[in-house]
């Protein structure tokens, strides 16, 4: 018993891995599931796995089974890296000389007229 145990491979418990899925459904299901944001499928209905990735470093299942998550060691890899290396921002766009700046309308952005304005 201890020799087929011991031939499998572990895999690292600390992913959590998730399918990007595609199913097909009705018009109606589109409506509700575009709506709600979810939806009940029938039951033993075969689903097509596009993609299966951790949840929490976000990478492919095949990239990094047999390592440990990257997000419970550290998130940089979400947010670019370390900080002190990244490139900066580029600069705002500056008007090219001789150019006129012509005041606009202004919007309000709160309350119920910012509201209103906007269904417009």
């Amino acid at each position: 018993m201890s020799s087929t145990n011991s031939t499998k491979k572990s895999i690292p418990a600390d992913h959590e891995w998730v399918v990007a899925a595609e199913l097909p459904v009705s018009s109606d299901i589109a409506r509700y599931a575009d709506f709600r944001g979810s939806f009940l499928a029938k039951a033993q209905q075969r689903v097509t796995a596009l993609e299966v990735y951790c949840k929490g470093c976000r990478r492919p299942y095949e990239d990094v089974a047999d390592e440990k998550c990257a997000a419970v060691v550290d998130n940089r890899h979400l947010i670019g890296g370390d900080q002190r290396v990244r490139a900066k921002r580029l600069p705002a766009p500056v008007a090219p000389a001789g150019a006129r700046l012509v005041p606009g309308h202004t919007y309000s952005r709160r309350g119920v007229e910012a509201y209103v304005q906007r269904m417009v």
